[in-house]
Formats: structure tokens, sequence, C-alpha cells
């Protein structure tokens, strides 16, 4: 029987999501980006229910947030709670399944981000997240910070940077970008995919991006280092043009292409074009395992610059 509430896999959850099996062994699904990019919104999607069934009293039996991340293999590891109100706002994610039906691509571990709930004691604890974000651009103070920080850690001494990856959506962005920043610091890169990651930093400068990874000059060269240090970390953009905290971006990136001397991308954004009839849909995470979505890739673009120059300083 399909579930009644809203939020349910069955409900409002992908309709055409390929499961793992035999057949990944020789073409494996997480080499189609519009797959890969369904499963991590579902899994930021369990994130938002693995809080909204504490708020609920749910038993395992009645729980939205497993039936998520059941159909690409995937279990709960970990939760992230905030101390501050005993929230959950991220989780560790880990392959189910026998290690030589993992699909190639797939990540061992997966550390999602959920974005704010408007719902009970937790709403002021993200709004007080989303005030650090944009008034200092900064959200290594916080205590979701450092738990995600820890978590992070954990699962690349376990498994290696190239078998973990991050997700995040609307706030939770501003920490998966972060955390990601602290430790491609170390040079330690991890693949980060961040949906409708607010736009804050409105300044296109590559100085600080120098300066981080210790390269000097203010030659293309210079840009071309910074550039193929980027590269490493594999970041993805999703944003949608509707979206109110960040259209103005939207429309200028349509308009004007980076002049940036990489030959390659630093980093990709998709932009979802098609109009979204409210405010919530626009920036909500639901959009991104949509069939039929009409992105547009932007290798290079004036966003993703503000963003690198922004996370950098």
């Amino acid at each position: 029987m399909t579930s009644r509430d809203p939020y349910a896999y069955d409900v409002c959850g992908p309709k055409k999501l390929s499961t793992p099996g035999v057949t990944e062994i020789f073409s494996s699904s997480w080499y189609d980006g519009d797959h890969k990019r369904k499963v991590l919104a579902c899994f930021v999607q369990a994130v938002y229910l693995l809080e909204l069934d504490r708020q609920g009293n749910r038993t395992p039996k009645t729980a939205l947030a497993p039936k998520w991340l059941e159909p690409s293999n995937y279990k709960l590891s970990e939760t992230l709670v905030d101390e501050r109100d005993g929230s959950i706002f991220g989780a560790v994610l880990e392959w189910a399944g026998y290690a030589v039906l993992r699909p190639r691509g797939a990540p061992k571990a997966i550390l999602a981000l959920r974005g704010n709930l408007i719902k009970g004691l937790t709403m002021i604890i993200d709004f007080t997240d989303d005030i650090r974000l944009f008034a200092c651009e900064n959200l290594e103070g916080s205590v979701r910070f450092s738990a995600a920080t820890k978590a992070l850690k954990s699962s690349v001494n376990r498994f290696g940077d190239c078998n973990v990856c991050i997700a995040g959506h609307s706030l939770g962005t501003g920490f998966a970008i972060q955390v990601g920043k602290a430790f491609a610091k170390q040079k330690v890169f991890i693949e980060t995919h961040l949906f409708n990651l607010p736009s804050v930093s409105l300044e296109c400068v590559w100085n600080n991006l120098k300066s981080i990874f210790a390269f000097s000059g203010e030659d293309d060269t210079g840009d071309e280092k910074v550039c193929a240090t980027i590269m490493k970390w594999g970041l993805h953009f999703y944003v949608n043009k509707s979206d109110f905290l960040c259209s103005e971006a939207d429309t200028e990136v349509i308009q004007n292409r980076s002049t940036s001397s990489c030959n390659s991308p630093a980093a990709k954004l998709f932009v979802h074009s098609k109009e979204k009839k409210s405010v919530s849909d626009a920036h909500g995470i639901m959009q991104w395992w949509e069939d039929g979505l009409m992105l547009k890739a932007f290798p290079n673009s004036k966003l993703i610059d503000r963003h690198l120059k922004s996370l950098m300083s």
C-alpha cells in the first residue's frame, strides 16, 4: 500500500531510479550525472526526515527516512546531532551491500547535511547559523561545523578521500563547503555536491585562492595552478534560476561567462531553468530528483568565482 504521508518515498520520491544489481559491475549508473544527482538529493532528504522522525517520535517501523536510503543500498552509519537542541542536522551514510556489488564510482561513505527546518526549536538554531553565514560568511565557529568535520575525518581515515563525498542543501551547503575547505587546505580533496547554495559573496578575485594554496605571482600561470588545485576538489553547484536566494547571481552567470584563464573547469555549475511555481519549490531539495530537468551546465562562471573567493577567505 502507498503511504499517505506526503514525505514518504513512495509518494514524492523519484519514479525512475535504478537500483544496484549485478549489471552495475559492467555499467555503473554512478557515472551518470543525473543518477548521481538524484541519489544524493534523496540522501539529503533522508537527513531532513531523520529529524522529522525524531520530532514525531516515530518508531523504526513507521520512520520515513530509511526508505530514502534503501533503493540505492545505503544505510545510516552515524547521525550528527546539534548539542544545543538535540536536533539531527546531518548523517554519515555507508554502502550496505556486498563490496563486489558496489557500483564503480559509488562512494563507500557520504556525509549528508540538511538545511533549515521551519518547525519547533530547531528553526531557531537553524536561523542562528543562517545569520552567521550571511553576516560572517564563515561557519567554522558553529558546533555543527565541528561535528561534521569530525565525522568526515573518521570516514576519510576508514575509506580514503576518493571513496567519500559530501552533499548538502541550503544551509547544509554552507557547512559542506566550509568542511570541504578545511580538508582542501590540508590537500585532502573530497568530492562535494551543493544544492541551492545561498549566494553570499559578490566579489570575484583570485588573490585569496593563491594565498591559501601558497601560489605566488599575479600571472596566468598562478591562476592555472589555482584552477588545477580546485579541480581536484570536485565541486558541483546546483542552483535554480528562480531561487530568490541566488536569482540575481543566476541571471548574471547565464549572461556573463567567466574570463578566467583556466583551460579546464575548476568547478561545475548546473542551473535549473524550469520555472517553479513557488519560492519553496525553487529552493527545495525535491526538485533535484525530478525527471526531465532542464539543466544547463556552466563549467566556469562568475558565480563559482564568487563562492570560491568567499570560501577561501
